[in-house]
């Protein structure tokens, strides 16, 4: 999970266009520009990235307090571009990511951090379709246990309703003891086919 205010700016997209192309999927396109081949090492491509993106960096001059005073908890999963897909500039959120998005202790932790120190205000939930964590059970730590010896202490917060499961994160977030700011909690489920929003009725 990473608690962060936004490192680049839409107008230089240096690293985010390279992290895209990168990919073990069945579905890379072999042998086009960017794609992934043997010997490659992906952590030497960010950095090459990174390099050019510092080439045009600018200082932008502000402090770690979100202009939008918001924070977004989402999934960490690939096809989400939470910048891109909300409108979002250089340093207007924190964003909080995780596997399935889902509110833990740690993202709380987060989230009292960003409120009580940082000034956020709102919260903003956002879980997807087709989400890997869905054809997941909590049988997921009993095989880790099998398999090197020791349970993890974590929960997989595994679901099989996307719309109950942001509905449960609202409501935790929302009785967290915590917590200065849980009137304005919204929940969301983002469509990765369309690229849109669906808002989910906390009810």
């Amino acid at each position: 999970m990473a608690f962060f205010v936004p490192s680049h700016s839409r107008p230089e997209r240096y690293v985010t266009s390279n992290v895209e192309n990168m990919t073990t999927s069945a579905t890379a396109h072999t042998g086009s520009e960017g794609a992934i081949k043997a010997g490659d090492n992906v952590t030497d491509r960010l950095l090459a990235a990174n390099r050019r993106y510092a080439e045009a960096f600018e200082d932008p001059g502000m402090d770690a307090r979100p202009v939008l005073r918001v924070a977004v908890v989402a999934c960490m999963d690939a096809r989400l571009d939470l910048h891109e897909a909300l409108g979002l500039e250089l340093g207007d959120c924190h964003t909080i990511r995780n596997a399935g998005g889902v509110v833990t202790d740690d993202v709380i932790r987060s989230l009292t951090i960003s409120q009580r120190k940082l000034g956020t205000r709102s919260v903003v939930l956002i879980h997807h379709t087709n989400c890997g964590l869905e054809s997941l059970t909590e049988d997921f730590r009993s095989e880790l246990e099998m398999e090197v010896g020791q349970r993890p202490a974590w929960a997989v917060e595994s679901f099989r309703d996307v719309d109950q499961d942001v509905r449960q994160s609202m409501q935790r977030v929302r009785t967290s003891p915590f917590l200065l700011h849980t009137d304005d909690v919204r929940g969301f489920v983002f469509d990765v086919r369309t690229g849109l929003l669906r808002e989910v009725d906390p009810a």
